[in-house]
């Protein structure tokens, strides 16, 4: 029988709902359980995928083609875990799912209603995994008492009540704000939101309380007697130098012990501290790699989210600190900017804004020397590149950019081109490709063959890849024999562009090969 945790939020959003769920999942993983992590959005959205980063941060992708929030991706680096679509829901998706039951007559013409046809789709979603895992981990976006997510709430309530009480444990994550002026903390936050909870109908077992400073035992009575939970559920998380420090954080408040206890649960093996000491010793840093990211979104980190932790992920592996800058594509003063930086990124993203910028950025770093590494359109941006100023193929292009250009050195797949919904309809999730032996790519991966995430519609037009390799841009990887999926200037520090995404299968302790060898290579021509 599988276990349910679920975490909720009140107060305000970004509290951390992903990170404490997925520092607990650890906790009870390094316990021995198969932990499992489900997490639904509240938007009327099908998924993320076609909404701008500004609005959501970046859009993860799992294996098997979700366009997903980036949670998925907090999950998979703690837990090490592939998720999947069943990792992934939202409102939209779920409204959806019962409106086409409602159009093929599943209802027998019964009205159908948010209470039961709704929660009831939700409540199949809780237990989606529950043959999987020992413990299900489930987090619901959004804070309490948003109106969208009231299904959300009203479906764990039931779930909760049709359950044994010890196979749920409720979780509220919330905010103990810090009031300069009085030099006090304030809980008076927390209890409103709890309140507010449990007037849904949910009382929580276990109070997170984000804070900036350490709550002392008075503080911690005082929200237990008001938020009616034990105190020692009364859980102090602040913020950490790394989030991977976080588990250690609340193992040292007994978090998992006070989990396991109240499901009823034995733990499978003894705790295993290592996970906590290879963490700390992944701090140590000898040196200081400066690298500049070049993309539209410079000013919103939440979009770059996997390209930050896998840079960050590979530069502690090295025994060096990652100073990561955000550079927007579309600033005047880019280049001269770029001057002051060891290695350049251009990550992925879609329409033409900032691609000229992206281009001259790549210029810099070929003919300057400078590590480059290019992810999907940056991939795409070096063919164009390269195209424009090696082969001499005046104003070269993408399709996606500029349909009439004389040269399509970037264009659209013929099964993409009747495509009319934007939403899940691109090449995604994993592909595999065959590098060629004598590639960098190849000295990177140590394999010819490899499988990686995609999330992208348009593909290097295979007509310009003599042309191009005559100059010196070489397809060093290719899927099915046909697409081409890397890139590669051999004359070079390191200069790569690949069409897929390895971001999304960084782990901490276990660098991603591309952004390893990257970030060696900048370490050997840092300033």
């Amino acid at each position: 029988m599988s276990k349910y945790i679920f975490i909720t939020g009140g107060v305000v959003s970004s509290l951390g709902k992903g990170i404490s769920g997925a520092s607990i999942g650890k906790l009870l993983q390094l316990r021995g359980f198969k932990v499992n992590m489900i997490k639904f959005d509240p938007y009327i959205n099908i998924d993320p995928g076609t909404m701008n980063p500004y609005q959501h941060g970046e859009v993860f992708v799992t294996a098997d083609g979700a366009e997903s929030d980036l949670d998925l991706g907090t999950y998979e680096r703690f837990l090490d875990v592939y998720t999947s679509k069943a990792n992934t829901n939202t409102a939209g998706d779920i409204y959806k799912t019962v409106i086409n039951r409602e159009r093929r007559g599943d209802y027998d013409g019964a009205t159908v209603q948010v209470i039961p046809h709704i929660t009831d789709e939700i409540k199949k979603r809780f237990a989606a995994l529950k043959n999987k895992c020992d413990i299900s981990i489930i987090e619901i976006g959004g804070t309490v008492g948003d109106i969208e997510g009231l299904p959300f709430m009203e479906a764990a309530r039931q779930f909760q009540l049709e359950n044994k009480k010890e196979d749920i444990f409720s979780i509220h994550v919330t905010l103990v704000p810090y009031i300069a002026g009085a030099h006090e903390l304030k809980t008076k936050p927390t209890q409103h939101s709890v309140n507010k909870l449990r007037e849904i109908g949910i009382s929580p077992d276990m109070i997170i309380c984000r804070t900036e400073y350490h709550l002392d035992e008075s503080l911690k009575r005082k929200i237990s007697l008001f938020c009616n939970v034990k105190k020692e559920c009364v859980i102090e998380a602040m913020d950490a130098p790394s989030i991977y420090f976080i588990p250690e954080a609340f193992y040292d408040q007994k978090v998992d012990s006070l989990i396991i206890e109240e499901l009823n649960m034995k733990t499978k093996k003894k705790f295993d501290k290592t996970w906590f000491t290879k963490i700390k010793s992944l701090g140590e840093f000898n040196k200081t790699v400066k690298v500049a990211v070049v993309g539209k979104y410079a000013d919103l980190k939440d979009a770059y989210k996997s390209i930050d932790e896998s840079l960050n992920i590979a530069a502690t592996e090295l025994k060096a600190k990652a100073e990561i800058h955000y550079l927007g594509a579309e600033d005047k003063d880019l280049v001269r900017k770029l001057k002051d930086f060891d290695a350049i990124l251009v990550p992925g993203g879609f329409g033409n804004r900032g691609v000229e910028g992206k281009i001259k950025a790549i210029t810099y770093a070929r003919k300057n020397k400078i590590p480059f590494l290019g992810i999907c359109l940056g991939m795409q941006c070096s063919v164009i590149e390269a195209s424009r100023n090696l082969a001499k193929l005046k104003n070269a292009n993408s399709t996606e950019f500029d349909e009439t250009t004389k040269y399509p050195v970037i264009k659209i797949l013929e099964e993409q081109k009747n495509v009319s919904y934007r939403g899940g309809t691109m090449r995604l999730g994993n592909y595999k490709a065959e590098i060629k032996k004598d590639a960098l790519a190849h000295n990177l991966y140590k394999s010819i063959a490899i499988e990686e995430r995609h999330r992208h519609r348009y593909e290097m037009n295979p007509e310009f890849i003599d042309i191009l390799e005559k100059v010196g841009l070489s397809v060093t990887a290719y899927h099915k024999g046909v697409l081409p999926e890397i890139v590669e200037i051999k004359d070079h520090p390191f200069f790569l562009g690949v069409q897929f995404h390895p971001e999304f299968a960084s782990r901490p302790m276990k660098a991603h090969p591309i952004f390893k060898g990257f970030l060696s290579a900048a370490l050997k021509v840092s300033k």
